[in-house]
């Protein structure tokens, strides 16, 4: 199985040029059967990352251009009545898929954004007292513009803490600009994604992270991490216990797609900054100081003591 992640890896990085470390970890969510949250600005290749991610695993997808008219029918579903047999007919919403994308989450109201986040949390739509099962696999990755507020909804800690992870693409370096440049002047090379690994497949994947071992020290190691956070002099709201199981699953998927059956510190230290960044509520001094949430995690994974364990 560790073979189709490579093959996959590699398939992905031909659509997605330079940026191997931000998919392998989007990858990586999905095997720990978490959300992905991508802050980033316009036309960096969120849409086609999200677009090659689904076909390259099967996937069922949808997407969600989320504006301030959008309503959380329109996200959950609704019932219709119908008039020839005198019923009410579940009529499904955009989550009813495997891989849903929602474009500039940011944009809609609170109360769209809370009915999404919950079916993030549940796995399940209840409309009108009659309970949905969404179809599974099932992963939302999200998009944020983190240029111009204006007409933006920001989301509460509370609703933040439901993605696994929050990641940024950026531009790409010279060279894979280049790359894409040349591979788009006739195709798209999106347009022959094949499916690399099918949704069975990917069950019994998330399956085998989530056996993944993880020694006692590791343990002890990441809830030191996360005790680190909530006694730093910067950070007014810490890692939470549910951001913490959402870093044990991580560092599991970390370690699966590094071909190995048990969790070492490199794989914590590799996917921290990216799990708690997006949970870190900071002091207003931190402002002043010019320091971000990233780079305060940076700071405590320096001086938070690494076990020694034996395949480190």
């Amino acid at each position: 199985m560790t073979d189709k992640i490579r093959i996959l890896q590699e398939q992905l990085g031909t659509i997605i040029k330079g940026k191997k470390e931000v998919t392998d970890k989007i990858i990586m969510a999905v095997l720990a059967k978490g959300h992905v949250l991508l802050e980033d600005v316009p036309g960096v290749g969120k849409t086609t990352t999200a677009l090659a991610l689904s076909r390259l695993m099967g996937m069922d997808f949808q997407r969600i251009q989320f504006t301030p008219d959008v309503v959380p029918s329109d996200v959950t579903g609704f019932t219709m009545y119908q008039k020839e047999t005198g019923t009410f007919v579940y009529r499904p919403g955009a989550v009813m898929c495997n891989f849903l994308l929602a474009d500039e989450i940011n944009r809609t109201s609170s109360k769209t954004q809370a009915a999404l986040l919950e079916v993030m949390e549940e796995g399940r739509v209840t409309v009108d007292g009659e309970t949905h099962e969404v179809p599974k696999p099932f992963v939302v990755l999200a998009t944020e513009n983190p240029v111009g507020s204006s007409g933006t909804q920001m989301l509460p800690e509370s609703q933040l803490d439901r993605f696994m992870v929050s990641l940024s693409m950026g531009y790409p370096d010279h060279e894979s600009l280049v790359e894409i440049l040349r591979d788009r002047q006739d195709t798209n090379p999106l347009d022959h994604a094949e499916t690399v690994v099918h949704k069975e497949e990917l069950l019994k994947l998330q399956e085998q992270v989530q056996k993944v071992y993880m020694d006692d020290r590791i343990l002890s190691y990441v809830a030191d991490l996360a005790e680190a956070t909530r006694v730093h002099a910067l950070i007014t709201l810490g890692l939470s216990p549910r951001g913490t199981l959402a870093l044990c699953r991580m560092s599991k998927a970390a370690a699966f797609v590094d071909g190995r059956d048990y969790v070492v510190p490199d794989d914590i230290r590799k996917v921290f900054g990216d799990v708690g960044g997006h949970r870190m509520v900071l002091e207003s001094r931190a402002r002043y100081e010019d320091r971000s949430a990233r780079d305060i995690l940076d700071e405590i994974l320096d001086t938070v003591p690494v076990p020694k364990v034996e395949g480190a």
